[in-house]
């Protein structure tokens, strides 16, 4: 009995442990909740996730505490982390979040995930009380701040940064009592800077850089002793009376004052009394100069200097900051110093970034950088007064473990050959030496720089044939030199996007290694020596920019070009193409510049070009073409609009400054335009053909056009009596042709108009009066020349009977008006001379004054004594009758 006692209690005590240590397990290992589960679900059904990022949210998959991006409690299974910042989602965000009650963490950062209300903040956000740490920083939300934001009072974490968040900045956002990090920077919040944010004690990150808060900096920021980020720059209408405050902040590693004059600070002084600074942003902030003597350099911590921006005036080499090591970012743009860098700077060992472009070409660098082994960047775009790009080559850093990617020494008056050792720079990405004097050939070494990315040597003196390319390039730039003979049978880049070879002497025939680069976004052969036909090639899906102009090409219109759907800028001016213009030249539906110009195209012009729906520019001037102008040009809607959208592509910001794009003749001269001048032009150029018929009226439909050019061609018929709706409108010319009838009364309302050619034409009737138009003849008496039947002002021929013109009778009128006003005016003005002349004399002189009521008085008497005796006459006859 005892023993099956014993045996029941052993069995019970087994069980009760085994049991005590499966709670104990599933408690440590717990899964999330099912409501929580469904909640994830529901936000994945509303992202558009194309990398699969969120392939683990599955619902077979029942523990969403092991899904990506997701962080549970470890006891409770309650989702408290979500962070699916930096995928770049887009879509909507459920309010299904809202079931997160127990979330801690949320990062929505760098995604577009849409509320309820479009861009609006979601305000079902401001429910999850328990969170602690918000990012939504660089996503879209726009609109005010949402008051509830303010129930989430456990934050010690408030990233808004990078959003479109506007209107006044709430208080509360300054005065949550957790609050470690605050970024507001980059956003359009406005109001002032309350008293109160010198009370969130505890705070470590504060940026508001580039608002527009405006207030003055608080000295009580110096109370907020765990301070170790402060971004102030650029705030709208922020200023100091003194920032002594800040040698109070011991911890500081990070302050941005940009912006803010401290032209009476010694803001130098101030920072070496902070050891711990690490990044010291001073951009544009009227400093008068960096050449103080510090006693004892303090700041040995300091890794980032800016100091861009500032007129600072003085030799280079006497700045303060030479003998820091430990700086990796320097930047000392637009500081007007000048000189020699000292030799100080090749024992910078920590150097990663240098920044000395846009000073004037007042420095030179003589310096030997070999041990530099950390230098990324390298920018010195005039910046530099002089050098030899030899010597300037070898000094660069030439460790085994080189770092430097970026060399750019644009604009900077360099000299010499570039060498062949600079196949050495392996690590470089981008080469930009543009705008110098650089003669000799391009060095064969460069084919060895195998990540290499860009390389612009535009505006140079290099002569020679093009070499072999590194394989990994995808853009050159050579124009504008001496290059010359033919081009290269293999570029040995086959992944090039732009290739730009313009203003060089390149010869022959273009090489069907140009069709090999299936990437090519731009490609500018212009103004070379090239004849022959232009190669077949495959489509080009990627080619938005092709400039031929100015060689001597022939044959047909390229009809490779047919599927190049991308197409935004065709140059084929200046060059000897011939044939008929094609009719799939419509379904080029993105081309905004079709360029033909001097060429012996014949042939009408295709009906489907006004398909193109995005063409600002449209030049065949010069060529044999033949027909009538297209009577569907309503259907260029670009050319409607005053203000067209303008070219999609940056191509233009790839390109050399200096870039005459557009050639064409408008008012009366050749204009170029360059590459950034170009985008603004809106014109059509039929000039120097064989067009006839009328000029359609809905021509007057394009309302954005500014040059509209159709002269020396056989059209006939009348101006559009609606051209003055075409207001914007800077240069007309229609000479030449056989246009007749009157010249339309609303040309008078073209107020921008600045050129204007009606000669040669067989025009008729009285000229419209308009100022602007009496302006346009004066500068040129001829544009109205060749015209037997036009008369009136301000030509010398009168018009006959009827047909006078209306501002000569008006001319009548007006002088008839004049005189009777005349007369008028001065009978006024003597009456009134008069008057004025008598009351002075009886004012002045007594004794006048004293005849003057004598006489007045006698005369009264007289008159008195008469009316009394006519008066008794007349009464003694009544009674006497």
């Amino acid at each position: 009995m005892h023993r099956s006692i014993d045996k029941l209690a052993l069995l019970l005590a087994t069980a009760s442990v085994c049991w005590g240590f499966f709670v104990f397990a599933y408690a440590s290992s717990a899964s999330c909740w099912p409501r929580e589960r469904d909640a994830l679900l529901a936000l994945k059904q509303g992202i558009n996730d194309t990398h699969d990022v969120l392939a683990s949210w599955q619902r077979r998959r029942h523990d969403c505490c092991r899904w990506t991006s997701v962080t549970c409690n470890n006891k409770t299974g309650h989702v408290t982390q979500l962070d699916i910042g930096g995928t770049g989602f887009t879509g909507q965000i459920s309010p299904s979040l809202i079931s997160l009650q127990h979330i801690e963490y949320l990062s929505l950062q760098n995604t577009s995930l849409l509320g309820p209300n479009g861009g609006v903040l979601p305000e079902f956000l401001c429910s999850l009380h328990n969170l602690r740490h918000l990012d939504l920083s660089h996503t879209p939300y726009s609109g005010g701040v949402p008051a509830r934001l303010s129930n989430l009072s456990n934050l010690e974490y408030l990233d808004l940064s990078w959003t479109s968040l506007h209107g006044h900045a709430p208080e509360f956002l300054f005065s949550y009592k957790n609050l470690r990090h605050l970024d507001l920077s980059y956003t359009p919040l406005s109001g002032r800077l309350p008293r109160q944010l010198a009370n969130c004690s505890k705070l470590e990150h504060l940026d508001l850089s580039s608002t527009l808060l405006s207030s003055t900096i608080l000295p009580q920021l110096g109370n907020l002793s765990n301070l170790r980020h402060l971004g102030l720059g650029f705030t709208q209408d922020t200023w100091t009376s003194a920032i002594s405050w800040l040698n109070r902040l011991h911890v500081l590693e990070y302050v941005d004052l940009s912006g803010t004059d401290l032209s009476t600070d010694d803001v130098f002084l101030l920072a070496n009394t902070i050891p711990s600074l690490k990044s010291l942003i001073l951009r544009n902030c009227s400093l008068p100069n960096a050449n103080q003597s510090l006693a004892r350099l303090n700041l040995t911590k300091l890794e980032h200097l800016d100091l861009s921006h500032n007129h600072l005036g003085h030799p280079i080499e006497t700045c303060w900051f030479w003998n820091i090591t430990s700086i990796k970012h320097l930047a000392l743009v637009d500081t007007n110093l000048y000189g020699p860098f000292p030799d100080a700077l090749g024992d910078m060992t920590s150097l990663q970034h240098l920044s000395f472009n846009n000073n004037g070409n007042s420095a030179t660098m003589m310096v030997d950088l070999k041990n530099l082994c950390d230098l990324e960047t390298m920018w010195l775009d005039g910046g530099l007064a002089l050098g030899n790009i030899t010597e300037f080559i070898w000094k660069l850093p030439q460790c085994s473990s080189s770092k430097l990617s970026i060399l750019s020494s644009s604009d900077n008056n360099m000299t010499g050959m570039l060498p062949d050792m600079v196949g050495h720079l392996n690590s470089l990405k981008y080469i930009f030496l543009s705008n110098n004097s650089i003669t000799g050939a391009i060095p064969s070494g460069l084919r060895n720089l195998t990540s290499l990315e860009i390389l612009d040597l535009a505006s140079n003196k290099l002569t020679g044939q093009i070499p072999l390319l590194p394989r990994s390039l995808a853009g050159l730039c050579i124009s504008k030199n001496s290059l010359s003979g033919q081009l290269p049978l293999d570029f040995g880049a086959p992944n090039l996007t732009e290739l730009s070879l313009y203003s060089n002497y390149l010869t022959g025939h273009v090489t069907r290694a140009i069709c090999e680069l299936q990437n090519l976004v731009t490609l500018d052969l212009s103004n070379n020596l090239l004849e022959g036909e232009f190669p077949w090639c495959s489509p080009m899906p990627s080619m938005e920019v092709l400039i031929l102009s100015n060689n001597n090409f022939s044959g047909n219109f390229p009809s490779w070009l047919q599927n190049s759907s991308s197409l935004v800028f065709l140059d084929l001016a200046v060059n000897k193409f011939y044939g008929t213009l094609p009719a799939w030249i419509g379904d080029l539906v993105k081309l905004q510049f079709l360029q033909l110009n001097h060429n012996m195209f014949y042939g009408d012009i295709p009906v489907s070009v006004t398909n193109l729906i995005l063409l600002q520019h449209f030049s065949l001037a010069s060529n044999n073409i033949s027909g009538s102008i297209p009577s569907s040009l309503s259907k260029l809607i670009a050319m409607t609009q005053e203000h067209p959208g303008r070219l999609g592509s940056e191509w233009y910001l790839q390109e050399g400054r200096n870039r005459n794009v557009l050639s064409l003749v408008m008012k009366q001269q050749e204009l170029r335009y360059g590459a950034c001048a170009v985008n603004e032009m809106v014109g059509i150029d039929l000039s120097l053909n064989h067009l006839t018929g009328g000029i359609p009226d809905e021509i007057t439909s394009l309302k954005g056009l500014l040059n509209l050019n159709l002269s020396w061609n056989h059209l006939s018929g009348n101006i559009p009596m609606k051209i003055g709706d075409m207001k914007s409108l800077e240069s007309l010319d229609l000479s030449r042709n056989n246009l007749s009838g009157e010249i339309p009364s609303s040309l008078s309302d073209l107020t921008y108009l600045s050129s204007l050619k009606l000669s040669y034409d067989n025009l008729a009737g009285g000229i419209p009066i308009g100022r602007q138009l009496d302006t346009l003849y004066n500068e040129n008496p001829s544009m109205y020349s060749g015209n037997l039947g036009l008369c009136g002002p301000p030509l010398e021929k009168n018009c006959p009977g009827n047909n006078a013109p209306h501002h000569d009778n008006q001319k009548r009128i007006e002088n008839g008006y004049g005189s009777v006003l005349f007369f008028y005016f001065g009978l006024t003005a003597g009456f009134a001379a008069g008057l004025w002349v008598v009351f002075c004399a009886l004012l002045f002189k007594r004794g006048w004054r004293i005849a003057y009521f004598h006489l007045f008085d006698k005369l009264y008497d007289n008159m008195y004594v008469l009316a009394v005796v006519t008066w008794g006459r007349i009464t003694s006859k009544a009674t006497a009758s």
